[in-house]
């Protein structure tokens, strides 16, 4: 799957990053400003992406130096034990842990005149781990982007990446700040918004067809907001004949994508 949207242009995306390229403040060393990301998966898989540029500092146990030496960054050999002193407590990093430059978001525009396939939209969806696995299901099942909500939604580093395995290096991120003027803008580029909400009347299955879609679920409490609902031109649901009343977000988006992802006749 190609890591740009249609339309992508590498240098405009760059450039409409708030503070893209700014440099760190004074005082502060380009490391400080850098995110860590830890484990095999993820810092190889961000060592190969040429959008974060060189590592900031590379650290590998000697069973993982050569691997990351492979993949063509010099890391810094040390010990396991010497390593989780330097990166969060309770990391689990397999021998490998990376300070890297942030991952550039793309403008909503660049998602502009789809012809085919489905994004996510994510409404105030915090918790790394959801995140994280959220960005590998849609890695494994073709989502075009994700767009998450700028003040509400973690960074993409971290338990985030960990969880990730190397998803948020292939799946194409936009941030916005305001998420109803996001879906409206969506819908002028001729995506059709689907909400998912556990009491609507639409299953999400019936909901679903051919056009572009994007996929819009709530944050892990609280579901979509009123004005986010309110900006979707359908909410539909994920039938549960076990009777349990929700899911997880992450597991929500999972059966939301495979069920976008199913061949469907025009």
């Amino acid at each position: 799957m190609s890591s740009h949207p249609e339309g992508n242009d590498r240098r405009a995306a760059r450039g409409r990053r708030r503070g893209a390229g700014a440099k760190p403040r004074h005082g502060r060393s380009a490391a400080d400003s850098a995110p860590w990301i830890w484990g095999r998966h993820a810092v190889l898989a961000a060592i190969a992406n040429p959008l974060r540029g060189a590592p900031v500092r590379l650290l590998a146990s000697p069973e993982r130096a050569r691997e990351a030496a492979a993949a063509g960054a010099e890391p810094e050999v040390m010990a396991g034990a010497d390593i989780s002193r330097l990166v969060p407590q309770g990391a689990a990093h397999q021998g490998l842990a990376l300070l890297a430059k942030p991952i550039e978001p793309f403008p909503l525009e660049a998602l502009a005149r789809p012809r085919a396939g489905f994004i996510l939209v994510l409404d105030q969806v915090t918790d790394p781990q959801n995140v994280g696995a959220i960005f590998r299901s849609a890695a494994a099942l073709g989502a075009r982007a994700i767009v998450l909500q700028d003040r509400h939604a973690p960074p993409l580093a971290g338990a985030l990446a960990k969880a990730a395995a190397g998803a948020i290096e292939r799946v194409p991120h936009v941030r916005v700040v305001n998420l109803a003027r996001a879906l409206d803008q969506l819908a002028e580029q001729g995506w059709r918004t689907v909400g998912l909400a556990a009491d609507a009347d639409l299953v999400l299955a019936d909901a679903l067809d051919e056009r572009p879609t994007a996929l819009v679920l709530g944050s892990e409490g609280e579901g979509l907001r009123r004005l986010v609902a309110e900006h979707c031109d359908a909410l539909a649901r994920i039938p549960m004949p076990g009777g349990f009343e929700s899911l997880n977000v992450s597991a929500a988006a999972a059966i939301a994508l495979y069920e976008a992802a199913r061949p469907r006749q025009p």
